[in-house]
C-alpha cells in the first residue's frame, strides 16, 4: 500500500465505510432562495456587464455589422498583428476570420497550429459556450476544434458573446454542463493575476494580462 492508499483508507474509516462507494451519492436539495442572487433572465447582459467591468474585463455591446470594424479597432490599439482563432461555425458565420486577415492580420486557426506555436501568437479571439451573469465570467469548452489554450496562452483574449450565452447564476451553469466527463472548460473572471511573491499583485504573469468582451446585440 503507497501512501496514497493509506490516505483514502483514512478518509474511508472516518467516514465509516469499508469499501468504495458502488453508486454515486444523491446531491442534497438545493435552497435556491438561499443559493441564487440572480432570479429572472431579464438584463442579463447589462448585469453580466457590470461585474466584468469590475473584474477589469473590457465589455462592448456592438451591432453585428459593428463587430468587424471595432474588432479589428480594438486588436490594432493593442499592437496585434498574430492571432489564434478556434474552428467555430458562429465566427465563420460572421466572416471574422477573413475580414482580419484583410485587414493584415496573421489570423490562424487551431487546426492549423500547434500548442507550441501559440506562445508566440498575440492574441487569441474566440466564441464562447456561456456566460454567468453574476459573477461576469466567460466559459469556454475545449475541443479538437477549439482549443483551450487559445484563451489562456497568448496575452490578449478577445470574447465574442450572443445573447443565448448567458445563464443567470452558477447553479444555472452547473446544470447546463454535459455529464460526459472528457469535457473540459475553462471559466475566465478577468485578467489572470497574481500576488505570490511578497504578495505583490501583478497581471498577466500566468495568463492574458487583458481581456475583452464584444457582446452582439
Amino acid at each position: 500500500m503507497n501512501d496514497d492508499d493509506d490516505v483514502i483508507q483514512k478518509v474511508r474509516r472516518a467516514l465509516g465505510r469499508s469499501a468504495p462507494l458502488t453508486t454515486l451519492p444523491v446531491p442534497p436539495a438545493i435552497d435556491e432562495t438561499i443559493v441564487r442572487l440572480v432570479h429572472t433572465e431579464l438584463g442579463l447582459p447589462e448585469l453580466f456587464t457590470r461585474v466584468a467591468t469590475e473584474n477589469k474585463i473590457g465589455v462592448e455591446m456592438v451591432y453585428v455589422d459593428e463587430l468587424k470594424p471595432k474588432l479589428i479597432d480594438f486588436l490594432k490599439s493593442q499592437k496585434v498583428k498574430s492571432i489564434a482563432l478556434p474552428v467555430s461555425k458562429f465566427l465563420q458565420k460572421l466572416g471574422v476570420i477573413e475580414s482580419l486577415r484583410a485587414a493584415g492580420f496573421e489570423a490562424r486557426t487551431w487546426d492549423a497550429l500547434t500548442l507550441d506555436e501559440l506562445y508566440d501568437i498575440d492574441a487569441g479571439v474566440t466564441d464562447v459556450w456561456a456566460a454567468v451573469a453574476e459573477v461576469g465570467a466567460l466559459v469556454m469548452r475545449s475541443s479538437a476544434e477549439h482549443g483551450r489554450a487559445i484563451s489562456l496562452v497568448p496575452p490578449i483574449h478577445v470574447a465574442i458573446l450572443e445573447p443565448r450565452n448567458f445563464v443567470p447564476d452558477l447553479v444555472d451553469l452547473f446544470q447546463k454542463l454535459p455529464t460526459d466527463q472528457s469535457d473540459k472548460f475553462v471559466l475566465t473572471t478577468g485578467p489572470s493575476k497574481t500576488a505570490d511573491i511578497e504578495m505583490t499583485l501583478v497581471t498577466g504573469v500566468h495568463g492574458p494580462g487583458v481581456v475583452q468582451c464584444f457582446i452582439l446585440q
